[in-house]
């Protein structure tokens, strides 16, 4: 491991989270495609697979950030343990009506109540952001670490869901992923020294949502364009691959998406950049969407592998620089819940994207379901250019914020006023 990774792990209690947090992430890459291919494979409409991956990422986008809420005042054990349970739950009646063939609406039901699974990438980078705050290197080195778990995620968890429902039976992939929530959240819950001390609302204080910061505003606009992209790629992939009548390699050519993302991730880390951050995530942006333009040209699955690795060059980059950029544009008391809501964009794109992708396949076929991430694309790159102004100015008082942490005074007093 270079330095600067094994820098951040001098820490005590930072390896553990971290490992359990990878194992609580895994769902994130395999319950939305697991759930395409299972509903694919059983009835073989994937606009009926697309709609419920929508309804997932909606509920999520929904219910995500109410919960990240509560952990910033309450703490991660007490909120996350209830909410993983119900979410487990709800999980399991999705698989017994996939089994049971019960009318579509129970399966949009179960589906919707998924949707209060906790984010635990906000989880583990709120633990970060506690330990190394005001050491923006080493923070910087945490988040492309986190990164790149994100992006290992992406790589095996399709592999391992589209696999299992694939060669096993077709609720096998759901139901591994609600496993692998089970044994991260529990396990990462059970780490009280790492934990980030909650804030409680103090007695007539007022609530104010992070999102009522201009430039969260603007990246979670941003991103719920991007999840389009990451949406609508997994959903047209799949299809092209059953197209080509290789299915199961759609987990293969999605895993090197993922890979060309992890390996990105991993340099950028291992960098000490200067400049504007918000500058390198415009620029990340349009990477982004330009890179979708040759999957319209890919003709057969090797090509599409190629392209899509190329594609994740820019992703990890991207989201690395926009986990600092909420960092500086919301309070420190809020920073759980101000990551979940670019997190909540993505879902909410993903549903967008997914949910469009599915009928565009059904009318037209896989090769015209990559128009849908072309054009999402250029909606990012629209909503950043129109609101690039608003991530160059951090949060009021954010670098006095800082100096009153450093000391121990002042800290229920962060920022409660929206950024000019």
């Amino acid at each position: 491991m270079p330095s600067p990774y094994r820098a951040i792990f001098a820490a005590p209690g930072t390896t553990s989270f971290s490992v359990a947090g990878f194992f609580g992430r895994m769902p994130l890459s395999m319950m939305g495609i697991g759930i395409v291919t299972m509903i694919s494979q059983v009835t073989g409409r994937y606009g009926l697979a697309g709609a419920l991956a929508a309804t997932l990422a909606m509920s999520a986008a929904v219910l995500g950030p109410l919960v990240s809420r509560l952990v910033d005042r309450h703490g991660q054990r007490q909120v996350l343990r209830p909410v993983t349970l119900v979410s487990l739950a709800a999980g399991a009646g999705l698989l017994v009506c996939v089994q049971q063939r019960t009318p579509d609406w129970t399966l949009f039901v179960f589906t919707a109540v998924i949707g209060c699974v906790p984010s635990v990438g906000a989880m583990t980078r709120s633990r970060w952001a506690e330990i190394y705050r005001g050491d923006e290197r080493r923070l910087h080195t945490a988040y492309s670490w986190e990164s790149i778990v994100d992006e290992v995620c992406f790589i095996f968890g399709p592999i391992i869901s589209i696999g299992l429902s694939t060669t096993w039976f077709p609720e096998a992939g759901p139901l591994f992923a609600g496993m692998f929530l089970a044994i991260g959240v529990f396990w990462l819950t059970a780490q009280r020294g790492t934990e980030p001390v909650p804030h409680p609302r103090v007695s007539g204080e007022k609530s104010v949502s992070a999102l009522r910061s201009p430039g969260l505003q603007v990246l979670a606009l941003a991103f719920v364009a991007t999840g389009a992209i990451f949406g609508s790629v997994d959903v047209v992939t799949v299809a092209f691959a059953e197209e080509q009548g290789h299915k199961a390699a759609a987990s293969l050519v999605l895993a090197v998406y993922a890979l060309g993302s992890c390996l990105a991730g991993a340099v950028f880390g291992l960098l000490h950049l200067k400049g504007e951050p918000s500058r390198r995530w415009l620029l990340g942006v349009c990477a982004m969407a330009v890179s979708m333009i040759p999957l319209l040209l890919a003709g057969n699955l090797p090509l599409l592998a190629v392209a899509l690795f190329v594609a994740g060059l820019s992703i990890a980059p991207t989201m690395v620089t926009t986990m600092a950029l909420v960092e500086a544009h919301v309070p420190r008391t809020k920073l759980t819940e101000g990551m979940t809501w670019t997190g909540t964009g993505l879902a909410i794109g993903v549903a967008l994207g997914s949910s469009a992708a599915g009928w565009v396949v059904d009318a037209s076929g896989a090769e015209a379901g990559y128009v849908v991430p072309v054009v999402s694309g250029a909606l990012a790159v629209a909503v950043g250019l129109l609101g690039h102004r608003r991530l160059r100015r951090p949060a009021p008082d954010r670098e006095g914020k800082r100096e009153r942490d450093n000391s121990g005074v002042g800290e229920h007093q962060d920022g409660e006023q929206p950024v000019a």
